[in-house]
């Protein structure tokens, strides 16, 4: 008889003891997709903010997220106005899985009439939902 892993005498009896292989394939298919979402939902974690010359503002935003590859990563960061419009993006092209947490900055143009942006981060499976972070607007 096959010794049962310690870890695994917690699952239920009908999956320790499967026998057909379509239970065993359901098995695999679901740990594997808990492997693929256990890395969460992207966080921003620190942001700074600099008016340029030209009047535009410079955001750079740290994200910390557990990116395990190509199917899950931080992929984008929004800077968002108060009534909800994304003011603009910094697209990220790739996974950060071995640089964690990244910082990178994106410029662009702030209306005056705007004091405050929220800056929220993206990623590959969950999308928005992190923490996002206020940002005072130096104008």
């Amino acid at each position: 008889m096959l010794k049962i892993l310690p870890v695994l005498k917690e699952l239920p009896f009908a999956l320790r003891s499967a026998r057909s292989s379509a239970m065993a394939t359901a098995f695999c298919l679901a740990i594997a997709a808990s492997c693929s979402i256990s890395a969460g939902e992207a966080d921003v974690i620190d942001l700074t903010i600099t008016k340029t010359s030209n009047g535009q503002f410079t955001i750079s935003a740290t994200l910390n997220h557990g990116d395990t590859g190509w199917d899950h990563y931080a992929d984008r960061w929004d800077v968002v106005a108060p009534d909800g419009t994304v003011l603009g993006s910094r697209i990220l092209h790739h996974p950060h899985e071995n640089e964690m947490p990244f910082t990178r900055s994106l410029t662009l143009a702030i209306p005056a009439n705007i004091a405050e942006v929220t800056i929220r981060a993206n990623d590959s499976v969950h999308e928005l939902g992190g923490k996002a972070m206020q940002l005072q607007v130096p104008h």
